[in-house]
């Protein structure tokens, strides 16, 4: 009779790429998938005891009881770690997704809004794991989904269902999501905004300023297709905006050039007014694997705690 076969850490880090997640048949399988296929990687990295944090232990301090090690994960890496209780809340995550038109573009198999729906359900798995509350806005234009933060058990499910939900809309106000968040939401926490960032951005500071002032930690996801950012255009081609129907003609000379300069200089300005707000800005490529994305979030929670 055969045994179970271990997956290889390449098998594990496949998991995290959008277009093996889109195989998936629902949200939460995307979700576990990710994280075990991220936290995977992490134990055979110098990240382990990084990646242990987000396995329901903490690295064990003076006076806690010793009945609570895990000797088994002291006998590998040679650190003392205790289980973390179930009580345990380290703070609140609320997640605003982006279901504007315009995220529903994708040059591949996979959309902005496809990978925006991955990384935010798969943050959502890994704060609920850490017993972590976790709450989440869906806009566009207006606020189309609220949960509030909870870490009770079966919230999660709620959290993943609205976030599966989302499907594209209509155009992009940043404001509607923040002054939401505003009203309903006290008390430090983080706060995760998924979006194109398809905005001025001084608007976008005008949504994030006050909540950097009642304490919040922010951290903003751009998601792009690699077409947005670089691309390949052979002839002229009629573009359409997604969210205002406005139409132009563009040749290739422009789109090499002057398109990819405008790109880059919005990319940057967003970045620079994010560091001018206290927060941080991510740029993701919609391609790549979202190991990236959820390092970024491991590092961003360590030196915001």
């Amino acid at each position: 009779m055969s045994g179970a076969t271990e997956r290889s850490p390449s098998d594990t880090q496949h998991l995290l790429h959008p277009e093996v997640l889109a195989g998936l048949s629902n949200l939460e399988l995307v979700a576990r998938a990710a994280v075990h296929g991220f936290l995977n990687g992490l134990h055979r990295s110098p990240f382990f005891g990084f990646s242990q944090e987000f396995a329901e232990y903490r690295a064990y301090a003076e006076g806690d009881d010793p009945r609570f090690v895990d000797w088994n994960v002291y006998a590998r890496t040679d650190r003392t770690y205790v289980k973390r209780y179930l009580g345990e809340t380290n703070t609140r995550l609320v997640i605003l997704l982006d279901a504007s038109a315009s995220m529903g573009f994708g040059s591949g198999p996979v959309t902005k809004l496809q990978y925006a729906k991955f990384l935010a359900a798969t943050l959502a798995y890994m704060a609920s794991k850490q017993h972590d509350a976790v709450g989440l806005i869906v806009f566009d234009e207006e606020v189309r989904e609220y949960r509030p933060p909870s870490s009770r058990v079966g919230k999660l499910s709620g959290v993943l269902h609205a976030i599966d939900r989302a499907s594209p809309g209509t155009g992009t106000d940043l404001k509607v999501p923040f002054e939401k968040f505003r009203q309903f939401e006290r008390g430090r926490g983080l706060v995760v905004v998924i979006s194109d960032f398809y905005c001025e951005p001084e608007a976008m500071i005008k949504g994030v300023q006050p909540l950097a002032y009642q304490g919040q930690d922010v951290v903003l996801f751009q998601l792009l297709d690699p077409q947005e950012l670089e691309p390949e255009l052979k002839e002229s081609a009629l573009m359409e905006d997604m969210e205002t129907g406005e139409s132009m003609e563009v040749s290739p000379i422009f789109m090499r050039s002057r398109y990819r300069e405008r790109i880059q200089k919005h990319v940057e300005a967003l970045h620079d007014h994010a560091a001018g707000a206290g927060a941080d800005h991510v740029l993701i490529k919609i391609t790549d694997p979202l190991d990236a994305a959820l390092r970024d979030y491991l590092l961003f929670r360590q030196r915001r705690g």
